[in-house]
């Protein structure tokens, strides 16, 4: 279907006012498919890859459908919550948040966002004044709602954004508890950028005959990234990074990696060695995670290195490369962290380092892309440090270990089948040790036996007993 301009919709005034403001122009597939069928009221079950515009897709229509309840008054009671959405980490609330703003900005809607980290004093000042859209994290706006600053009877329409990961996260049960505080007669749109059985057992939960709209077939990669896995030893990660960022000239990166702990400690590393880098993962605090996002858009830094539960937060527009510095345990991350570059039909470049260990972690993301992955040799070039060098753990690596590092960076395979092979020891044979064993030509008594004493002899180490004089002398 060809890309139809934002001019086509018959959007009120104020939305297209905003929206040309903002510089829209074509709409994008899921967009194109979306608006039309959310502008019904029906349930949508949508697939579509990160940064392919779905926010606009709901938003748009759903504040369109909402300008029957704006009004001018300062009265909480006028403006209850009538549209409900739920996103799975505090970035991308707070980025839908803002977009949602823009949309409205000509309009008498309120917004406001909800999440953890943060005071709950100013966001239940906002919630006492009234918003007709409430944009959200499970967790905190649980916390409202038990707090009795959410009162939730009036929604109309909710969207699940970023279904997948929220499950994926532990969010079920929360998702549970607060779809049971809605009414039952309202529009429910669920987003995900995988179709796994789980999200299809909640979209029959939770949705009514929802249309399905795939922009793409469920679970693929965006074509216009692209895709290496290079086989790199876990001690030449941090170089092999260093190297692809100066032979391609690339400004600036994700770097995702599987903990929090790993996340901090490369941060750490790749500072040391001269890069601009900051970490991002669940331990920072709010403040901390917004200054790191603040200061990777302004380009006061190269690397941003983040965990999985910060990949799906990651809205930033021009991101030439994404580094999955570990093979993620989920196959389904794979497509979410290279979904943070290639946006919006821009050209983007996803390079995965994997270690001899990680062939079940590539063999899913083969399972799950349906097609062979081809893992790369990379080239080291001739700069590497020589001599001893700290590996990171505390360790020194000598010279000798050349062949050993070797090893380590051939492809997978070609390692395995190395190891198959017998290793034929080069240390020198003595003859001495070559020789059967023969007995002496005479048996002499031991060395020790001659200059050992009598058994009945004092040793020289006991002191005597003292001679007294005996009062009485026996008979």
């Amino acid at each position: 279907m060809s890309e139809s301009a934002f001019s086509k919709l018959s959007l009120a005034e104020p939305l297209a006012r905003a929206v040309a403001e903002m510089g829209y122009e074509s709409m994008t597939p899921i967009q194109e498919q979306a608006i039309p069928v959310v502008l019904t009221g029906k349930d949508v079950m949508g697939a579509a890859q990160t940064g392919t515009g779905k926010t606009a897709a709901f938003s748009l229509p759903l504040l369109q459908r909402l300008l029957k309840h704006e009004n001018a008054s300062t009265s909480p009671a006028r403006h209850p919550v009538r549209a409900l959405v739920l996103l799975p980490t505090r970035e991308l609330a707070d980025q839908v948040a803002q977009q949602v703003k823009l949309y409205a900005k000509y309009t008498n809607l309120r917004s406001t966002v909800v999440f953890g980290g943060m005071d709950m004093k100013p966001q239940t000042a906002e919630l006492k004044r009234g918003v007709e859209v409430l944009v959200a994290t499970p967790g905190r706006l649980l916390d409202h709602i038990e707090a009795k600053n959410a009162v939730l009877n009036q929604v109309e329409y909710v969207v699940l954004d970023e279904a997948d990961r929220m499950l994926d996260i532990g969010f079920l049960p929360d998702l549970q508890r607060i779809l049971s505080y809605l009414p039952k007669e309202r529009t429910t749109l669920l987003f995900s950028a995988t179709f796994s059985p789980e999200i299809r057992r909640l979209a029959n939960s939770y949705l009514k005959d929802p249309v399905t709209i795939e922009v793409s077939s469920p679970n693929s990669t965006a074509s216009t990234v692209e895709q290496h896995f290079y086989s790199v030893v876990d001690d030449e990660k941090r170089h092999a990074i260093r190297q692809i960022v100066r032979q391609r000239g690339i400004t600036q990166a994700f770097v995702f990696v599987n903990s929090k702990l790993g996340c901090a400690r490369l941060a750490r590393s790749l500072e040391r060695e001269g890069m601009k880098t900051t970490a991002l993962h669940g331990d920072k605090s709010q403040d901390e995670r917004l200054k790191a996002l603040e200061a990777f858009k302004k380009g006061e830094v190269d690397l941003l290195v983040a965990t999985d539960v910060a990949a799906r937060g990651l809205d930033i527009k021009d991101v030439p490369a994404v580094f999955n510095f570990d093979v993620p345990f989920n196959a389904e991350d794979y497509i979410h962290r290279i979904g943070r570059t290639g946006r919006a039909g821009a050209s983007g470049l996803a390079v995965t380092l994997v270690a001899p260990s990680d062939t079940r972690l590539v063999a899913d993301i083969e399972k799950l892309l349906k097609r062979k992955i081809e893992i790369e040799a990379l080239e080291f070039d001739e700069d590497r440090p020589r001599g001893r060098i700290n590996d990171g753990r505390r360790a020194w690596r000598g010279q000798g270990e050349d062949e050993e590092r070797r090893e380590r960076s051939e492809p997978v395979q070609q390692a395995q089948e190395r190891r198959r092979e017998p290793r034929v020891s080069s240390a020198p044979k003595d003859p001495f040790f070559d020789q059967p064993y023969q007995p002496p030509a005479r048996e002499e008594a031991p060395a020790w036996e001659a200059t050992a004493k009598p058994a009945n002899r004092i040793s020289a180490n006991i002191k005597p007993k003292r001679k007294v004089a005996a009062l009485f002398k026996g008979e």
